[in-house]
């Protein structure tokens, strides 16, 4: 049974399932307006995952083919997926980041083999052992299916007011999960037993017991050296500001209280800074400092994917370590090791 929540003012959320997945499902929210329903993210690109949100969007009184528009917070398939079948339904517009949009364009264009090739080499550098690239070096041009999330046709411009009649929708820059991700606040009066500013579509930025993974901005043709865990700390900064009165996320449940969390997340990530640095007394390059990493469950338990994105994580710390001085590469380490300083 598709499960509906009225969030009350013309907000609703839909589960929508995410397929073999241990998040479950993503938080779909339909937001009233004068022009038909928008929705903020769609979910997966899933058989099952469109009949639950065309037998959600049902349950709220609408159909597929009345959305006016859609916001995706940030591309990811579980958020942008389903963005295309809604549009094909109903001409609704699509809107996203210029940066987030940049990566769907990249990866429309971007060959299966080019992308294989590109992170075996990635991650030989980062000190990955043999048994773990060769699954990529032998992998044929077809092993990876094309990749084609739907185009965008709005850009959302950070600080601006979305298009939405009767609506006052404000995106809020918070780049760090991925580089053009959006948080969303409805500017609204609220109950006076939720004191605070409107409340806040908050994507993956912001969960209530989730820490949102925070890798490296992969680009196959740019050497650009980024600092998403800068960006993510900044970002999450710039979120306890804003003090909403309440938070509607992507995952999990509906919270209050949005400064407790942020000061929940940076201290977690002072204290992880804490470990890493101990981690690095001595040389590690990000592969060996990712199986010391503390994660939901031992290294040899994590699966062959998974172990790309940890290493994406392990590579994000020690890049803003070494931003803050804090730890350096050691000249001649090949692959390359790093250590504290």
């Amino acid at each position: 049974m598709t499960q509906v929540y009225d969030h009350g003012g013309g907000v609703r959320s839909l589960r929508v399932p995410i397929p073999d997945n241990p998040l479950g499902h993503t938080l779909v929210y339909v937001v009233d307006t004068d022009r038909g329903p928008v929705l903020i993210d769609t979910g997966w690109d899933d058989p099952a995952s469109w009949d639950t949100l065309a037998a959600g969007l049902a349950a709220c009184g609408t159909s597929p083919g009345a959305v006016h528009g859609v916001v995706v917070t940030h591309h990811h398939p579980d958020h942008h997926g389903l963005s295309g079948r809604v549009r094909e339904a109903s001409g609704a517009w699509i809107a996203m980041h210029a940066a987030d949009g940049e990566i769907v364009r990249r990866a429309r264009s971007t060959r299966p083999a080019h992308w294989l090739a590109y992170m075996a080499a990635k991650l030989a550098a980062a000190g990955a052992p043999e048994e773990h690239l060769a699954p990529m070096r032998s992998a044929g041009p077809r092993s990876v299916p094309g990749l084609t999330p739907a185009l965008p046709d709005r850009e959302i411009v950070p600080g601006e007011l979305l298009d939405l009649p009767g609506r006052r929708l404000r995106a809020i820059w918070t780049p760090g999960h991925t580089p053009g991700h959006v948080c969303l606040h409805l500017e609204e009066r609220h109950p006076a037993e939720l004191p605070g500013h409107g409340r806040l579509f908050s994507g993956d930025h912001l969960l209530p017991e989730i820490t949102p993974h925070i890798g490296l901005y992969e680009d196959p043709d740019d050497a650009t050296v980024t600092d998403p865990l800068g960006d993510y700390l900044d970002s999450l900064e710039r979120v306890g500001r804003l003090a909403p009165a309440e938070v509607l996320p992507a995952h999990q449940h509906v919270f209050t209280d949005a400064s407790s969390r942020v000061r929940e997340l940076l201290a977690h990530h002072g204290d992880r800074f804490t470990g890493l640095l101990g981690l690095l007394a001595e040389p590690l390059t990000p592969w060996r400092l990712a199986e010391r990493m503390e994660w939901n469950r031992p290294w040899h338990q994590i699966p062959y994917g998974s172990r790309n994105i940890a290493v994406s994580e392990a590579e994000a710390h020690l890049r803003h370590l070494v931003k803050l001085g804090r730890a350096e590469a050691v000249p001649g380490s090949e692959p390359v090791a790093y250590v504290a300083v």
